[in-house]
């Protein structure tokens, strides 16, 4: 029996929609599938879907994915460390290599019980990062999972919290700013012990009684333009860059925030922001050029 055209048109969609798709690369939620294990191999903990990962007074742990990319989204549900976790830094990050590398963090620093983790978040470009901001979370992010993404392509880097944009570096380059489009980066994490300046600036020490510490993973997600170790970094942003594909980052409405995300931003910034590198004149007695034209 011959398929009607309602059929065909379908097929035809689903057809587009895979090639769409697979233009987007790499995306799965099994850890072994896109990362690996970095340091302290005896410290993860695997439970099917679940992978975890402690700290104790020996060692922290780490992971790292098994490729490098250049733009697109990548996203990890965690929960943290319950209880006191005062000195503690749980990271999710990607970087780049080499001294002039660039990064984009999520850094969860712990807190004694009863206390909220605060996030921090740097941007380094070129090998400088001193770009950090800090804000509380509108839930604990110890008593549940909850995603965290990175998103990156040619005109910005979104850092957001249940898909919640909490931060935007916009691409000021034609300010004469520097921005991130031409180095593969790979995608990290780790929990380790930093309690010379995690915890209300290191006042707070690590209780190590209290040890293991553990973090806990599973909704892994990477949604990006995989850059093969066998080509050079040129080729490589070519291929990424939209010139041959055109990737979903690379659409018109992904230059910039929604006005609903600018407006869930907004909101973020005035009931939880509790840093600004951008607002430290001590720091910073002439105000960094991206904060004079950042718009959030």
């Amino acid at each position: 029996m011959m398929a009607g055209p309602e059929y065909l048109s379908m097929a035809m969609a689903s057809v587009l929609l895979a090639v769409f798709v697979m233009m987007g690369s790499v995306s799965s939620s099994k850890f072994d599938e896109l990362f690996q294990p970095s340091w302290a191999l005896d410290h993860f903990i695997y439970e099917g879907e679940l992978l975890k990962m402690k700290l104790d007074n020996y060692s922290g742990a780490g992971f790292s994915s098994k490729s490098k990319y250049m733009f697109g989204k990548v996203t990890v549900q965690i929960k943290l460390v319950e209880g006191d976790s005062a000195g503690t830094v749980t990271a999710f990050y990607m970087s780049s290599d080499g001294s002039k590398h660039n990064e984009f963090d999520f850094e969860f620093l712990g807190n004694t019980t009863g206390e909220p983790y605060l996030v921090q978040t740097n941007v380094y470009v070129n090998g400088v990062g001193n770009r950090e901001q800090r804000l509380s979370l509108w839930f604990d992010p110890t008593k549940d999972f909850h995603s965290y993404s990175i998103l990156w392509n040619r005109h910005q880097v979104v850092f957001l919290v249940d898909d919640t944009p909490i931060r935007v570096h916009s691409n000021l380059e034609h300010r004469g700013i520097p921005f991130p489009k031409d180095q593969a980066m790979g995608v990290y994490s780790s929990i380790w012990n930093a309690d010379d300046w995690a915890t209300q600036g290191g006042r707070v020490k690590t209780n190590w009684t209290h040890a293991p510490f553990t973090t806990s993973y599973r909704g892994f997600e990477i949604d990006a333009c995989e850059c093969p170790a066998t080509l050079d970094a040129g080729d490589n942003a070519r291929r990424c860059s939209g010139g041959e594909k055109r990737y979903w980052w690379d659409e018109p409405t992904m230059s910039e925030l929604s006005l609903h995300q600018s407006h869930q931003l907004l909101w973020v910034r005035a009931n939880h922001l509790v840093y600004d590198y951008c607002t430290d004149t001590s720091r910073f007695p002439v105000t960094p050029a991206e904060c004079l034209h950042h718009r959030h």
